[in-house]
């Protein structure tokens, strides 16, 4: 077993039993190799060698990790703000450099509203962007769109109050 820094620079760790299921290892230590001989782990830096060229191999075939644009909205509209306007061509590349993208579109609300109007109006927003990326030659099929309403707030506030940052459409390509 190899643990390797995840892409935000951190790692998780991992639990080794013997194989009669007694005794932890705990395996916490980037960049390190695990492995069991005779019943014991033996951990150790993965050193100037770094990954096998099977391991390497592996590594480098895996797909790129999800990326995630946000894009926020002018109150109680569809309309993207200006500022946010230039991430859709971001958007495009990014669909674009990747075969066999899947896209997914979430769209949210502030509290402004009932909530039976914010589900609507996340779900338009949602909708509106899908459809501008169709527009841009992107295939409908590898795409999905969804609204939230205000259930998921980015900024938790009350009832009926106004909030840019959770206006908002998130789009996730993988």
């Amino acid at each position: 077993m190899v643990l390797l820094p995840d892409e935000d620079g951190g790692h998780g760790e991992v639990a080794i039993l013997k194989p009669d299921g007694t005794g932890e290892t705990l395996v916490s230590q980037p960049n390190s190799r695990a492995t069991m001989s005779g019943g014991r782990p033996s951990i150790r830096p993965l050193g100037n060698k770094g990954l096998k060229p099977n391991e390497a191999q592996l590594l480098a075939e895996l797909p790129a990790p999800a990326k995630s644009f946000i894009l926020y909205f002018l109150e109680g509209t569809t309309d993207i703000t200006p500022e946010s306007a230039p991430m859709v061509e971001e958007i495009r590349s990014e669909i674009a450099k990747r075969p066999g993208a899947e896209v997914q579109v979430t769209g949210h609300t502030d509290t402004v509203g009932s909530d039976s109007d914010n589900d609507a109006l996340s779900q338009k927003r949602a909708e509106e962007i899908l459809n501008l990326l169709a527009s841009r030659g992107f295939d409908r099929a590898i795409m999905s769109a969804v609204g939230r309403g205000e259930r998921e707030l980015k900024l938790p506030t009350g009832d009926n109050v106004g909030s840019a940052v959770n206006r908002r459409v998130e789009v996730i390509v993988r």
